[in-house]
């Protein structure tokens, strides 16, 4: 009995005992995860994904080789010999032969007016030259009879066979016709002038290229009265088309007072549309007007371009970079390199370059020179061949990795 009361006794839960202690089994995960956690803040930043750089290769500036910029401005291509072509006279448009982008040489029909009223004048002009000549016939007929009648007169009054009155009055006769001859002779030509008068008349009703180009604008249309005055108000036209010399086009910048001592005559340019950044036009100073605006503070410069190209039209915008001459550089001007004016950026207030080395960008401490055209001339801190990052961003460290996404072949202005 005793042995079955201990039995029972100890089946009974005790209330008060304390629960046995579980084994934690999460721990190790938990430890693991600030683990990874950890060697990820740590290694991220040089195992993450490198940034993507654009590249150029920077070259070597051989003596005598590319100029200086010693000036920027900006302007717009003009054209020195444009005009709005027109007719002399008020008439009515009979035909157009011109359209926009067409090319007309000099004196080329561009365009006729309705003839009528000019044609009857010259008819009339012509009538009266007509009768103008016959009348100057008949004086002419009746001036030989009177010069044959004096002639006669004057041997019978010799022989005294006719009075002197007589003779008197057939001399009078002849200088009387004399005098009308060359009245009529003098209408005459009156009437051939008119006529030829009445001939331009006719010749105004036809409008001609006053000399070779391009046409730019068709003003008037078939039908349309044209004047070369304002008549009629806004009903009438005052010119036909507008045509432009394109061997005639050059740049016209505005250049500050400050800066136009650096521009002298015949000076190389290199001028840059806006519309093909890419093109480099050669061109020179043709003259500084000797006119400043005193609103702007501006002097205008104008620009010979020496390359004709049908790329080139008027009123393109165009930056133009005044080079220093050869004369002036001199063959023991500083050499260095060339790099695109990008690659040089301003940390800590000291200028540096960013060299791509085994795919790393190492920062380099470089001292600049001369701007050139678009590019900078690094005097140190970068050889030339080697590779410079362009627009480094603010976040590029010395000695980060990076991964090139265009390499340029040459040292040229950036893309």
């Amino acid at each position: 009995m005793n042995t079955k009361a201990d039995l029972l006794k100890e089946l009974r839960i005790d209330r008060g005992a304390p629960p046995p202690p579980r084994r934690r089994r999460w721990l190790p995960y938990a430890i693991g995860a600030a683990v990874l956690a950890l060697l990820a803040a740590l290694l991220l930043p040089r195992l993450g994904a490198a940034p993507e750089v654009r590249t150029a290769v920077a070259a070597a500036i051989e003596p005598g080789g590319a100029s200086a910029s010693v000036l920027d401005a900006s302007g717009y291509v003009v054209a020195r010999r444009t005009a709005t072509v027109s007719a002399k006279i008020t008439g009515r448009v009979l035909e157009v032969m011109i359209e926009e982008g067409q090319r007309v040489e000099e004196g080329e029909v561009l365009a006729t007016l309705d003839p009528l009223d000019a044609d009857a004048q010259r008819a009339l002009s012509a009538s009266q030259l007509a009768a103008a000549r016959s009348q100057l016939a008949g004086v002419r007929a009746r001036l030989d009879q009177a010069v044959a009648e004096a002639a006669r007169l004057e041997t019978l009054v010799g022989r005294q066979l006719v009075s002197r009155s007589q003779y008197d009055q057939a001399v009078a006769q002849r200088d009387a016709l004399r005098a009308e001859m060359a009245t009529a002779q003098r209408n005459a030509e009156v009437a051939q002038d008119q006529l030829a008068i009445s001939d331009i008349g006719v010749d105004n009703t036809v409008v001609r290229a006053p000399f070779a180009g391009i046409v730019t604008a068709k003003a008037a249309q078939p039908g349309e009265i044209v004047s070369p005055l304002s008549a009629g108000g806004g009903f009438t036209r005052t010119g036909i088309g507008t045509i432009v010399d394109m061997e005639s086009l050059e740049v016209e910048v505005d250049v500050g007072e400050a800066y136009i001592g650096r521009v002298t005559p015949k000076m190389p340019v290199e001028a840059t549309l806006n519309a093909y950044p890419d093109w480099k036009i050669p061109a020179e100073v043709i003259a500084i007007i000797p006119a400043a605006d005193r609103g702007k503070a501006t002097v205008r410069v104008r620009i010979a371009i020496k390359v004709r190209d049908p790329r080139i039209v008027p009123d393109m915008g165009a930056r133009v970079s005044f080079l220093q001459p050869p004369s002036a550089a001199g063959e023991d001007a500083p050499q260095g390199v060339r790099v695109p004016a990008n690659a040089v950026v301003e940390r800590e207030g000291a200028q540096v370059a960013f060299v791509v080395e085994d795919g790393r960008a190492a920062q380099r401490a470089v001292e600049t020179g001369a701007d050139l055209a678009g590019d900078r001339q690094v005097l140190s801190g970068v050889a030339a061949g080697e590779t410079v990052v362009l627009d480094p961003p603010p976040t590029l460290a010395d000695g980060a990795r990076v991964r090139v996404a265009a390499p340029a072949a040459d040292a040229g202005p950036a893309p």
